[in-house]
């Protein structure tokens, strides 16, 4: 079986070793990069499984990485672990398409526990292999091929984007609060705000604006988001 790989991206050596430690426990090798342009050039030659960055980094910050990562790859699992905590840094993060975000200093199992989270959600996204994907009129979300088609075109949606919509298309008519689709989307351990899902849900919605009469993103005042299908009469 293919062991799995990590970069870990910090210009400090012994955080990346505290890192290489914990993402050891959970069977990842480990690469290391001291400055943005050598993570990506590393990313780039080596397809990893797991990526954490730094924000601050010399050449390149982790925010561009990011960018430049989830622009060809939503499958590979990116987590900033950073000095940078205001609540801001935070929302840009996840927008960007990380999946976590950890404040230093941290515990070690914090690490371990929030990469076994996503790792567990990621086998339970695979349904034992069933593909897990909602089609409705000129519009298909799936999630295992992380695919957007919106009137017959591919479309660019982060993953969060993609498990936020495909969320509420499977569920159609049915209203979620915004803590309900952070628990859903992002997981219970997710410490952001419920900001985090409006900003998702305005990308989305400019994305699927306008393309069919028989459904609609809607807000529900006071309640969250509901996917609105016209049930045929």
């Amino acid at each position: 079986m293919k062991r799995k790989q990590a970069l870990i991206v910090d210009k400090d050596i012994n955080m990346c070793e505290l890192l290489r430690h914990c993402v050891s426990m959970l069977g990842f090798t480990a690469d290391f990069a001291h400055d943005g342009e050598k993570a990506l050039a590393m990313y780039n030659s080596e397809r990893y499984d797991l990526v954490t960055l730094e924000v601050t980094l010399p050449k390149m910050n982790g925010w561009a990485i990011c960018e430049k990562i989830r622009k060809h790859d939503f499958q590979c699992f990116i987590i900033f672990v950073t000095e940078k905590n205001a609540v801001l840094d935070r929302v840009w993060g996840l927008n960007l398409g990380a999946d976590d975000y950890i404040v230093k200093p941290f515990e070690s199992k914090e690490v371990t526990a929030r990469i076994r989270a996503l790792m567990r959600r990621s086998d339970m996204h695979m349904d034992n292999g069933a593909v897990r994907e909602v089609v409705l009129d000129k519009l298909v979300v799936n999630v295992t091929n992380s695919t957007l088609k919106v009137n017959g075109e591919l479309v660019y949606a982060p993953a969060k984007e993609l498990a936020l919509l495909y969320q509420l298309a499977c569920n159609p008519n049915t209203a979620f609060s915004r803590d309900q689709l952070l628990d859903k989307v992002w997981g219970f351990d997710y410490c952001g705000d419920s900001r985090t899902v409006d900003v998702h849900i305005q990308r989305i919605r400019k994305k699927i604006k306008g393309v069919s009469e028989n459904w609609e993103l809607c807000t529900i005042w006071g309640v969250g988001y509901k996917f609105e299908v016209k049930r045929e009469s």
